[in-house]
């Protein structure tokens, strides 16, 4: 029987992250897999195959508006095969990229379905065949899968998730999308620049609900401006497929029966955890809902069992997030210990147009959390780069305490808004304050020099606004 330092289930981005960093410090790493191919969800049929078409989305948009630019387009379209070819070719570069890495830094593979068969102890199903691995250590990386709602079932034709939407044989001419979070207004950002009628649902009173309120209610506005339908407040009863598509019936805020019509319909409502037939409810780990209870350095009740991403009770189902989990947890294993993750130390990032993208806590979190809350907001409007771009809506809000000016959130909505976060994510970290920001040189002309104005603001310091 093989046996091995650590033994990984699912090759996700947590998954393979943790495996590399794993082998760097001197663990014996196999990874099961039970796919034919590296890179999770992620990789294939989440984040990098969505922000490729985003891209593409852009482009198109950049093109629709080149006379602005003094550029004279008089014919272009959307070649969807061609954009579906590309998505699939950068997906396969970067598989064969995690392949390897694990070639370089002997990071061992098996395909099949893991489970964890008692301590040190790990089974691999594949066709039928049973192999048996020995492991000190087991980590589970499973990730999760899209969530519908009851009594709608994701037919993969009519009905759609996040994975079927990324095939579609042509760009449909009305999409109704349930769920205005992350994944919901991307695909609306995406399917309304190539033309499609959008119409999108959320059950909540706003879109993107986790972010900041004042977010969150600019991001609906520059999307309604786009054209694209929203009802907030709306809850759906049923979807009935017919021969044009499908039937979405739901009820409105004011709690009238409405129906609407589309060709496709996608469910955008969240992601339940892969923790089924995994042997998990024969070990001493503790489930909630599907989700795994962990400790700070995600080591589960089970000793020398973890659990890291998607399944992980009351963390972010984020691709960085699980990377990161996964490299804190072997640097305990291995003694380069590191701090061990906070929530609030973890940015989101929504690649629709506007961008949105946060770190910390939200005004009415840090305000529900005790805090003496002061903001500072600068808008982009204000910021040279962003008039070149010809992107200059939206705007940075800076969320301090009052008393030391310490940066307990930063909130986004504007150009480059998931890049320009980074500098907050380094603040936060930190614990820097907004005196640090407003001493630190921002170069000129960018969109990132907004973070100054913004930081500037809290003290009522602005310049540019």
């Amino acid at each position: 029987m093989a046996k091995y330092d650590l033994v990984i289930i699912g090759s996700g981005p947590g998954g393979y992250n943790t495996a590399i960093r794993a082998a760097q410090w001197g663990l014996k790493t196999l990874v099961v897999e039970k796919d034919g191919y590296l890179g999770g969800t992620c990789l294939h049929v989440g984040c990098i195959p969505t922000k490729v078409l985003l891209h593409h989305a852009e482009i198109f948009d950049t093109f629709k508006n080149a006379k602005e630019f003094g550029i004279d387009v008089k014919e272009f379209s959307l070649n969807w095969p061609a954009v579906l070819a590309r998505k699939e070719k950068i997906v396969n570069k970067h598989a064969k990229g995690i392949e390897f890495l694990f070639r370089k830094n002997k990071v061992e593979g098996i395909t099949g379905w893991g489970r964890w068969a008692g301590p040190g102890l790990v089974t691999v199903e594949n066709a039928g065949k049973i192999t048996e691995v020995e492991a000190t250590h087991i980590m589970f990386a499973t990730g999760s899968a899209a969530r519908s709602l009851p009594g709608i079932e994701i037919d993969g034709t009519t009905v759609l998730s996040n994975i079927e939407i990324l095939k579609l044989p042509a760009v449909p001419k009305s999409l109704v999308i349930v769920g205005a979070g992350a994944v919901g207004v991307e695909f609306a950002s995406v399917f309304n620049s190539f033309g499609t009628q959008v119409t999108v649902l959320e059950m909540l009173p706003r879109v993107t609900p986790v972010e900041d309120d004042e977010i969150s209610a600019e991001l609906e506005k520059a999307l309604k401006k786009k054209g694209i339908q929203i009802f907030t407040e709306a809850k759906v009863d049923s979807v009935k497929k017919d021969t044009q598509g499908a039937t979405v019936s739901f009820t409105d805020k004011s709690g009238k029966l409405q129906t609407l019509s589309a060709e496709r319909v996608l469910m955008a409502v969240g992601r339940v955890p892969k923790t089924e037939n995994l042997g998990l409810e024969k070990s001493q780990a503790k489930l909630e809902r599907g989700f795994v209870h962990v400790g700070p350095y995600m080591e589960t009740a089970e000793p020398r069992l973890y659990a890291i991403g998607d399944i992980v009770a009351g963390m972010p189902q984020l691709a960085h997030a699980a990377s990161m989990e996964g490299i804190t947890c072997v640097s305990k294993l291995t003694g380069h210990t590191m701090p061990p993750i906070e929530k609030t130390r973890i940015p989101n990032a929504t690649y629709c147009e506007p961008q949105v993208a946060s770190i910390g806590l939200t005004e009415r979190a840090a305000r529900a959390a005790g805090y003496a809350v002061k903001t500072g907001k600068f808008p982009f409007l204000g910021n040279a780069k962003a008039t070149i771009l010809g992107h200059h809506e939206g705007f940075i809000k800076v969320v301090t305490d009052e008393k030391f000016g310490e940066i307990l959130g930063v909130h986004i909505i504007g150009p480059l808004a998931t890049e320009i976060i980074a500098e907050s994510a380094a603040a936060l970290q930190l614990e820097a304050t907004v005196d640090d920001l407003m001493s630190t040189v921002h170069a000129h002309p960018t969109v990132w020099e907004a973070m100054s104005d913004s930081v500037a603001a809290v003290r009522g310091l602005s310049i540019n606004a």
